[in-house]
């Protein structure tokens, strides 16, 4: 796949019919690491797992000839779907055995592997759980500097800490498609600086009307087709004319 802004058309997050269904179907794996007596900050998890896909997204391995580039272009070609799965003591050790990229943040731990066949986990990610993901902040986030990116959440959606993960994560790789060659290149020097929040009613609807990346779910778990989850707010996107072409490809996402 094109590393050129996905047209709104073929959008690989939109949730009616297209193209893209017809293809082979992958999914990129995200397993945070979830001890029963030390789970992470829910924010920070959210982070983490939006810088765990960046990093798989900026690795040597994912492009190119890289051996993991094939499994890259196949899943980006489809439906981009993430799934983020949890791991405790031994399942985290057999997890983090396995091909992939551990990113961690200030509690959080979350190990990303290349994309896989729809039907075709690795044994060892296809008996974690899915559910459990359920994660809270002990002290309310502070203020996201507003010089940093800020993936911003729908405030009218409930989702559990493992849905609001994978929906970080497209934000993050829609924002790293609108950007140039030097600007991820940048960005990933600095080490994904990002923060992800809950965005204000009031904030929320201003946000999603100025031409920034937004995701809109597939709606194959927990909310309605075609909800919007996730806002990307780059300091770079934002220096874009409103309505320039690089900005307007993932507007109606």
């Amino acid at each position: 796949m094109s590393e050129d802004p996905t047209p709104v058309s073929d959008s690989p997050f939109r949730s009616e019919p297209s193209a893209r269904d017809e293809a082979p179907q992958f999914v990129l794996p995200l397993v945070v690491r979830i001890e029963k007596t030390e789970p992470p900050a829910r924010t920070d998890a959210l982070e983490t797992s939006a810088r765990a896909v960046l990093t798989i997204l900026a690795d040597e391995r994912s492009a190119g000839e890289g051996e993991w580039a094939g499994a890259m272009r196949d899943w980006q070609d489809a439906r981009i779907r993430k799934v983020v799965r949890r791991a405790r003591g031994a399942e985290w050790r057999r997890a983090e055995a396995l091909p992939g990229i551990t990113v961690t943040g200030k509690s959080a731990e979350v190990r990303v592997f290349p994309p896989v066949p729809l039907d075709g986990w690795p044994k060892d990610l296809a008996r974690l759980q899915v559910s459990g993901t359920d994660l809270d902040d002990p002290e309310p986030p502070v203020d996201a500097d507003p010089t940093a990116p800020v993936l911003w959440l729908n405030p009218d959606l409930g989702m559990s800490a493992g849905k609001a993960m994978a929906q970080a994560g497209h934000a993050a790789q829609l924002a790293w498609w609108e950007l140039s060659d030097e600007e991820r290149t940048a960005w990933r020097d600095a080490g994904f600086p990002l923060a992800v929040r809950t965005a204000e009613a009031a904030r929320w609807s201003e946000l999603t009307g100025i031409g920034l990346p937004l995701v809109r779910d597939a709606g194959f778990t927990e909310i309605a087709p075609g909800s919007c989850t996730v806002v990307a707010d780059h300091p770079v996107l934002r220096r874009e004319p409103h309505g320039s072409g690089r900005a307007a490809s993932t507007r109606s996402q």
